[in-house]
C-alpha cells in the first residue's frame, strides 16, 4: 500500500481551557494521541484570538504550547505542537501581529489564520493588502462554512486571485457540517481552490483531530499529489515559515444557456 507524507494540521484547538476547544490537559493529550495515530506529525495550535477571546494573550499561548510539548515528550506521544491562533478580523489585528500579542501561524510572522463571522462575509481585500504591507499573507479558515460565501461562491475565485490562501475543514468533506458545506468544499477541491486541509478540531469526542478520511476524499476528487500538497506539503511550509505557491485554479465554466443569452442580447 502506498503511504503518504505525514500530515501537518495548521488549525486545531488543542490547548486546554483557553477557548472552546480542549477543556483539560487530559483532553489535550487525548487529542494528541488521536492525531498522531491518524498520521499527523505537527499541529499548529490555534486558539481563538480577538473577538470574544481578546483576553487570550500571545505570551500565554506560547507558554501553554511549551507546557504541552513537555507533556507530549513525557507521555511518548510523537507529535510536535507549535504556536498560532485563529484570529477574528478586527481593526487592531495587524498591530497585534506586529507586536506579537496576536500569534501568526508557527509564530513566524508570515501567515495569519483569518476567521470571518460565520453568518456573513466581509470584504477581505483591504485586510489582505494590510497584511501584505507588513510582509504577511492571509489564510481564510473554513470558507466553505461561511454563510455569506455559501451564497456567493464566485468570491472564492476573486479572493484566490488576490493572493488569499484557502483552508477547508477536514470534516466538511465527510458531511460533518451538512450537505451544503460538503458540496461547496468538494467544488473548491475540484477547482484547485483549496491550499490547506486542517481539522479545526475542538475535542477528542466531537470534531476530532483526524485527517485521513479527508486526505482520501481529496485524492478521489482530484489526485494523490494534490491531496499530499493540501494535507502535508503546503501546511509543512507554513509551519516552517516558508512561501507556498498557489496553483492555477480551474475556472468555473460558463453555461451554454448563458452564452446563448449573451448572443441573443447582442
Amino acid at each position: 500500500m502506498t503511504t503518504h507524507a505525514p500530515f501537518v494540521d495548521i488549525h486545531c484547538h488543542i490547548l486546554p481551557a483557553i477557548d472552546d476547544g480542549a477543556k483539560s490537559w487530559d483532553e489535550s493529550l487525548a487529542m494528541a494521541r488521536m492525531a498522531a495515530g491518524d498520521g499527523t506529525e505537527v499541529i499548529i495550535a490555534t486558539p481563538h484570538q480577538l473577538g470574544s477571546y481578546r483576553h487570550n494573550q500571545g505570551a500565554d499561548i506560547r507558554s501553554i504550547v511549551g507546557e504541552l510539548n513537555t507533556l507530549l515528550t513525557e507521555h511518548s506521544i510523537p507529535l510536535k505542537v507549535m504556536a498560532g491562533a485563529d484570529v477574528r478580523i478586527e481593526a487592531e489585528m495587524i498591530a497585534g501581529l506586529q507586536n506579537g500579542n496576536v500569534v501568526s501561524l508557527g509564530d513566524h510572522k508570515k501567515h495569519v489564520l483569518l476567521e470571518l463571522p460565520h453568518e456573513l462575509y466581509l470584504p477581505l481585500e483591504p485586510v489582505l493588502r494590510g497584511l501584505e504591507d507588513v510582509g504577511m499573507r492571509g489564510i481564510l479558515s473554513h470558507p466553505e462554512r461561511n454563510q455569506g460565501l455559501l451564497k456567493q461562491e464566485e468570491l472564492i475565485e476573486k479572493l484566490v486571485d488576490a493572493g488569499c490562501y484557502m483552508q477547508i475543514t477536514a470534516g466538511s468533506l465527510s458531511g460533518t457540517f451538512g450537505p451544503n458545506c460538503q458540496a461547496f468544499a468538494e467544488r473548491m477541491v475540484t477547482r484547485r481552490q483549496v491550499h490547506f486541509v486542517a481539522t479545526d478540531a475542538h475535542g477528542p469526542r466531537a470534531r476530532r483531530p483526524l485527517m485521513q478520511r479527508a486526505f482520501e476524499r481529496v485524492a478521489e476528487l482530484s489526485n494523490w499529489d494534490y491531496a499530499e500538497d493540501v494535507c502535508s506539503h503546503n501546511p509543512r511550509l507554513i509551519a516552517s515559515g516558508k512561501h507556498v505557491e498557489i496553483p492555477q485554479q480551474l475556472r468555473a465554466k460558463k453555461s451554454v444557456s448563458s452564452w446563448f443569452s449573451w448572443r441573443k442580447a447582442a
